[in-house]
Order: structure tokens, then sequence, then C-alpha cells
């Protein structure tokens, strides 16, 4: 990688972090557009967090070569930090002291003076919803509420690339969407943001492309409907009137969408079977499939109370590539180091 490419906030050619003899990054290759937010998936140990420390200087690269707006994350490491923020997996704040004095406190490390900083303070918490906390101290905050108080940390100076590592990893639904909000502001006012994610519709609620990283490696990119339609046209789901009959419905769907071994699975609920149409059929043509599938249950006796076809889900895509659910939500640094 010998050229800069102005319009991307990162880009990586063959990046390599290794702890002994593990790889935990292995040539990962990059390019991540300014201006957009860029998911990042991968199983647990997969190498996330490790290649988001070399992006923001934090390890050193052991191969490869990694550019942030241009620059050398190991030459020009200053400009690099200058240009980014980095929000971890767990809050960085002091709990002893209120929102509003850990906001000031890191403000005035940046270089504000007092005055300037309890504004910027006061300003991120109204933004953040947090006005009414800003005088509690973080330890009586709850998660979700730390979580945007943290965020608010890492943009006391408004960063040209902001770094969010599992950022609602723990959250209730209500707090998670709270915090995707935040990020679709940051991303309006022209922050880049590289989101390292293990859930999935996180990923495809935020992000305009994804990189697929197992075992260190970048197995897939691409933007979600790319990635969705790399696994199959679709997938067929089924209700049926009398949970007697999925024996007979599985049958008929295996036979007319797949080749029986697998292709259809069962749902918790007994009267409900999800088929996947694979293969390298179009839209057009999963279409024809799924239409074909009801005109056999019908044929069979089978009664249908609701039948649709529906696009593959980034949960499909990530257990097809990676072979893994994306279920835990630990650190993979941690089992990184420790392997």
């Amino acid at each position: 990688m010998n050229h800069r490419t102005p319009d991307l906030a990162i880009e990586t050619s063959g990046l390599v972090k290794t702890f002994g003899s593990t790889r935990a990054v292995d040539g990962v290759d990059l390019r991540v557009p300014a201006g957009t937010v860029y998911g990042v998936l991968g199983p647990n140990g997969a190498g996330k967090t490790t290649a988001v420390r070399v992006l923001a200087t934090l390890l050193r690269p052991d191969g490869g070569e990694a550019r942030v707006f241009g620059h050398d994350v190991l030459r020009e490491a200053d400009a690099v930090r200058g240009r980014v923020s980095l929000t971890g997996q767990y809050a960085s704040l002091d709990e002893d002291l209120t929102g509003t004095e850990n906001l000031v406190l890191l403000a005035r490390l940046i270089g504000h003076r007092k005055p300037a900083a309890r504004r910027r303070a006061e300003q991120l918490l109204e933004a953040f919803g947090l006005s009414e906390a800003g005088g509690r101290q973080v330890k009586t905050y709850s998660g979700g509420m730390r979580r945007r108080i943290d965020i608010a940390a890492s943009i006391l100076k408004t960063p040209d690339l902001l770094f969010l590592d599992e950022p609602t990893t723990g959250l209730d639904p209500r707090s998670r969407s709270q915090v995707w909000d935040i990020v679709r502001l940051i991303v309006a006012q022209g922050t880049t943001v590289l989101l390292t994610t293990q859930y999935l519709d996180e990923a495809d609620h935020l992000a305009s492309r994804i990189a697929v990283i197992d075992h260190g490696k970048v197995i897939a990119e691409g933007t979600p409907g790319e990635l969705k339609s790399s696994v199959g046209a679709g997938s067929v789901q089924v209700r049926l009137r009398d949970s007697a009959q999925r024996p007979e419905a599985e049958r008929v769907l295996a036979r007319v969408l797949g080749d029986g071994s697998g292709a259809v699975q069962r749902d918790p609920d007994p009267v409900r079977l999800t088929a996947r149409v694979g293969g390298e059929q179009t839209g057009h043509e999963a279409a024809e499939l799924a239409a074909r599938a009801l005109t056999e249950l019908t044929r069979a006796g089978v009664a249908v109370d609701d039948f649709s076809l529906g696009q593959p889900s980034l949960d499909e895509v990530f257990l097809a590539l990676t072979d893994s659910p994306a279920t835990t939500h630990d650190s993979d640094d941690t089992k990184e180091v420790a392997a």
C-alpha cells in the first residue's frame, strides 16, 4: 500500500498482530469510506478488538500496513491520535465522580479552559439525555446511562474517526436504541464510526458496509444486502394451523426447496417452520420456488395460516460464514492475549 486515498478513513493491507504463536490479526485488508458507519462482525476471539487497538495506535502491528486518513499508524502515530477517539467495551469513567465532574475533568485534560469545559459538558449531557443525572455519581447510573456518558466522553473533542468496540453489550433494547440514535447523530455531523459488534441487528441497522472477521482474517465484506444474498436468495417462513402436520410440512418443504439434509428448521413454536431457499437462485427464482412450495403443501393437505418469503438475516450470514452463533459478548481481546 504505497498511496493515500483521500476518501478513505481507514486503509489496511496485510495487517498482522501476533501474541506469542497466536496470529490474532492475520493479514487483514480493510477500506473504510469516510463519513460512514463501518461494521466489523466476528465471533468471540476473532480479532476485532485487537485490530481496533492497532488502528488506534494502542498496539504496534507486527506486519502489513495501516493508514488512518492517510497517516501511517506507526510512523505518524501522533497525527493519527489527533484525529481518533476510542470507546472500549467497558466504561472508563471515575464512578465516584458525578457525570458532570467526569466530563469537565476530561475536557480540561484535553486542553479546554474551565468555563469552556463546563459548557461542553453541559452541552453533551443535554444532547445525550443526561442533564438531570449530571449531578449524580456515575456509580448510580444504569448500564445504558453509563454507555451514553462514555460515548459523550469520547467526543468531548469531536473526532474524525470514532472506534466503538461493542458499545451496547449487555444493554436492554431501549438503551441500545438510544445508543444507536447517538451513533447516527455523530455520523450526521461528519464523524466516521468503526463499530465492532456481535449484535447482528446492530450492524444491520447502523452499518453501510460490514466486514466479517474470523480467526484474524476477513472472510467476507460488503453491504448488508450483499452479505445476505451471499448465503442464498431467501428463506420461507410457514405457520401451520395444526402442529400435528409439521412432520409432513417438513417433508414437503425439504423436497421442494432443498435436499432434505437440514434445509428446514423447526421453530420453538410448534406450528412454525423456516426453510432456506439456498443455492444460486435469484430473487425471482426463489419466489417461484416459494410459490411452488405453497402449492405442494396445499396438495398434501397441510393447512397453512401464514406463509412468507424473506431475505436471509445477518444471523444466517454469520452462522454460514463462521459456524459460530452470535450469542456471546465477552471481550475477544482477553482471549487473544491469553491464547
